[in-house]
């Protein structure tokens, strides 16, 4: 496979580990309040807790991903399996000199 295939089935995995890890807090969370919480509000505030409990879910699924991300880059050497996304069209030199 050559680097572009590689960078979309990449993309197309990390998504889908996203929405997985987003399902699974969103049922842990549901579950956790559920069975500890929610015997002890009223049914008002039950209701609103849930919009809380979908908002959590989805930023415990941002941070479980971007440390798996972290520590798969970290493992891989990205610039030799993958692509860039984003490519300018139009390309300066990087100059590496220090400017003083």
């Amino acid at each position: 496979m050559n680097k572009k295939v590689n960078t979309v089935l990449f993309v197309l995995g990390a998504t889908l580990f996203n929405i997985i890890v987003a399902v699974l807090s969103f049922i842990v969370l549901i579950f956790l309040f559920s069975r500890f919480i929610a015997p002890h509000i009223s049914e008002a505030a039950q209701s609103s807790s849930f919009s809380l409990i979908f908002l959590a879910a989805i930023a415990s699924s941002f941070f479980i991903y971007r440390i798996v991300l972290k520590s798969l880059i970290e493992k891989i050497d990205v610039e030799k399996y993958f692509d860039p996304i984003f490519v300018r069209k139009n390309k300066k030199p990087v100059s590496h000199e220090t400017i003083e």
